[in-house]
């Protein structure tokens, strides 16, 4: 299942994707540490992205996390992903958003137009009402992507993530369905 843009289409992770993810992980390790939790040393692994792989099936069917990759529309290269995950169901509806990019892509459109379509996803097959997503306050290149996407600020979140070892406050933005 692949959803497309004008430049790049997001599918559901393959088995088939899991030396493109590490080689993804290990070409831009230390720009994603930047702005993530900290990760073990068996995240860079292959057996590790095999095993994110296969976890990512079995969430999907449970309908509590849909990842996908990034994909460049003219050559299939894997240059990035985006998540839903901790879903909410019942009176909630929600989810949160994350992703991520290959340096070397960074402002071309390609994160917020995957964004875009994980929303669209979100929305239209998932019947989520709102998705949320929360940002380091000094990302200001995700917060851009996120407010090209629809997404509005709703406030501050302090000390709500410990990234490299550090509490960290995060801008939470939020899009919300009109018609679910």
């Amino acid at each position: 299942m692949g959803l497309m843009a004008n430049k790049i289409f997001i599918r559901f992770f393959q088995d088939a994707d899991a030396e493109s993810l590490l080689d993804l992980h290990l070409r831009n390790g230390e720009f994603f540490q930047k702005y993530s939790p900290t990760f073990g040393d068996d995240f860079y692994t292959l057996d590790s992205k095999r095993k994110y792989i296969a976890n990512s099936v079995k969430q999907r069917k449970e309908d509590k996390n849909y990842s996908f990759g990034i994909f460049l529309e003219d050559n299939g290269k894997l240059v990035g992903d985006v998540s839903l995950y901790h879903i909410f169901r019942g009176s909630l509806q929600k989810c949160l958003i994350g992703y991520s990019l290959d340096k070397q892509y960074n402002g071309k459109g390609y994160t917020t137009e995957a964004v875009s379509l994980a929303v669209e996803f979100s929305f239209n097959k998932l019947k989520l009402h709102r998705v949320e997503a929360g940002v380091m306050l000094s990302n200001i290149g995700s917060i851009r992507v996120l407010e090209k996407a629809g997404f509005h600020r709703e406030g501050i979140e302090q000390k709500g993530v410990k990234i490299n070892g550090q509490w960290e406050d995060h801008q939470i933005l939020a899009i919300i369905s009109d018609n679910n």
